[in-house]
């Protein structure tokens, strides 16, 4: 395709949102044609965010004044619950990618029981493809419909997927302990996310109870072929953006934490994005502001055990970066357009 598509960003006042027009306005292939954020409509995108000031885009409006006729694809950056309602409405000649949670899980009951309400757009459950490019390209290269993973999913699976395939890893036993910057909570006032409760301190949050849960044990109990549960426990740590995993996992009989390396190396070897740290273990400033996802291995000092380590930006592969590495492929673009930038350090 050499001519430009047209996209609108539902939205666009959130994080995401936010992240998505920084990334897309730089996009040789992509022009901004609408912005949808229904509280700040008739404002101008610089109003919001006045680092924008320079770039030609069109003024906020509301979702549902939008003529989608010429629009070619959509980037929906809005909360769980609200983005179905939006989404089942649009018309089906767009081509759509969620970054919200409501298209991730594939069982509708699941969704149910984990996100307290009776899943609107379930018709459309059947055709969503879990957008995780590494391990669902050639579905998501035909796909109507993408639902971006969460950022810890994302994280998790990465890591997690090729060992789990390869039966180097048990996978009766998986604990991963995950921490996250504050705008992983999205952009709504909360008190919890106030600079006085966050500031200077770090905790634990969503305790055998977080939504991210049943979406990475989705995805591993189909790669293991049987259901599985994982132990999960996110913090929140006092930084803006970023994302670091540490899991712990017992090793199959006569698997070495080389052994895993190499295999990580191996699966990951051609992807653009994915990188297989060596002697520098990940940490979140390696990926900031970029698309890249860095994975790590140790062996511990117990016996028969690893740990493994993965990092990425939250905001970035963990969401906008991963939704525009998604329309890429939908579009047959180069993947890696728009998408090039390098960490930002310090």
């Amino acid at each position: 395709m050499t001519q430009k598509i047209r996209v609108g960003i539902i939205g666009a006042s959130g994080y995401t949102g936010a992240d998505a027009v920084r990334l897309l306005a730089c996009h040789p292939k992509v022009e901004i044609a609408v912005l949808t954020a229904n509280t700040h409509a008739g404002k101008s995108f610089a109003d919001l965010f006045p680092q924008f000031s320079g770039l030609d885009l069109p003024p906020m409006v509301i979702a549902e004044d939008v003529d989608w006729s010429d629009i070619d694809a959509v980037f929906c950056g809005l909360p769980h619950g609200t983005a179905q309602d939006i989404i089942v409405k649009l018309p089906d000649h767009l081509r759509v990618i969620d970054m919200s949670a409501d298209f991730r899980l594939r069982d509708p009951s699941v969704y149910a029981h984990w996100y307290g309400r009776t899943h609107a757009a379930e018709h459309l459950l059947d055709g969503a493809v879990y957008g995780l490019p590494e391990h669902y390209r050639s579905q998501i290269k035909n796909a109507r419909l993408v639902a971006c993973p969460g950022c810890y999913p994302t994280a998790a699976l990465l890591l997690l997927l090729p060992l789990v395939s390869a039966g180097l890893i048990l996978v009766d036993d998986l604990i991963i302990d995950a921490k996250s910057g504050v705008t992983g909570a999205g952009r709504s006032l909360k008190e919890q996310n106030l600079f006085a409760e966050v500031a200077e301190g770090i905790h634990p949050y969503g305790v055998a109870a977080h939504r991210h849960a049943p979406e990475i044990e989705q995805e591993l109990s189909l790669r293991a072929g049987k259901s599985m549960l994982v132990s999960f426990t996110p913090h929140l740590v006092p930084m803006n953006r970023g994302e670091l995993l540490s899991v712990y996992a017992k090793t199959a009989p006569g698997v070495s934490a080389a052994d895993i390396h190499a295999a990580l190396s191996n699966a990951y070897e051609s992807e653009p994005f994915v990188r297989v740290a060596g002697d520098a273990l990940p940490a979140t400033r390696h990926v900031r502001g970029s698309n890249f996802c860095v994975l790590g291995v140790r062996g511990d000092r117990l016996p028969n055990r690893v740990i493994l380590f993965s990092t990425l930006d939250n905001l970035v592969k963990g969401s906008s970066g991963q939704a525009v590495q998604n329309m890429n492929i939908m579009f047959g673009f180069e993947e890696t357009l728009g998408l090039q930038q390098q960490p930002l350090f310090p």
